[in-house]
C-alpha cells in the first residue's frame, strides 16, 4: 500500500480544520497556507472530504470549513479511505473486488489478509485528536 500524495494532504488538512476550527469555519486560503498547499489541489481535496462528511463547508463572507464530528472520532483509517478509495495492500482485497480465479491455490492469500487487517486495525485507532499538537 502506497499512500498518495492525495491521502498525505487530506490527512493534513483534516489536522489542520480539527487545530484551527475553534472559531468556526477555516478559510481554504489560510488552510493552504499553512499547510503550504496549492489552493487549486485543497479545491479537488476538500469537496471529497465534504461528500464524505468528514468536513461541513459554507460558502461567503465568514465562510469556510470545519470538521463535521469531533476529531476524537475520526480515524486516520477513515480518511485515507476517503481520499485513496481502499487501503488494501493487494487489488483482490479491495472492496468490492472480484473473486480472483486463483484463490484456491493462493499460497500468499493469508499474508495479504493479515497485513490489511493489521493496516486497517493500527489506522482505525488512530485518532485525528491523537495527531493534533497540544496548544
Amino acid at each position: 500500500m502506497m499512500v498518495s500524495t492525495r491521502g498525505r494532504y487530506a490527512l493534513r488538512v483534516i489536522i489542520d480544520l480539527a487545530e484551527n476550527a475553534k472559531d468556526g469555519y477555516v478559510p481554504m486560503r489560510e488552510v493552504a497556507e499553512r499547510q503550504g498547499l496549492s489552493l487549486k489541489y485543497l479545491e479537488r481535496i476538500l469537496p471529497q472530504l465534504v461528500a464524505d462528511n468528514l468536513v461541513e463547508g459554507v460558502h461567503g463572507k465568514g465562510g469556510g470549513y470545519r470538521l463535521s464530528r469531533d476529531p476524537a472520532e475520526i480515524s486516520v483509517a477513515e480518511v485515507l479511505k476517503v481520499s485513496e478509495g481502499d487501503i488494501a495492500p493487494v487489488a483482490c482485497l479491495e472492496d468490492g473486488a472480484k473473486m480472483c480465479d486463483r484463490i484456491d491455490e493462493c499460497r500468499t492469500i493469508s499474508v495479504w489478509k493479515g497485513l490489511n487487517e493489521r493496516i486497517n486495525e493500527y489506522l482505525e485507532s488512530v485518532k485525528i485528536a491523537d495527531l493534533m499538537k497540544e496548544k
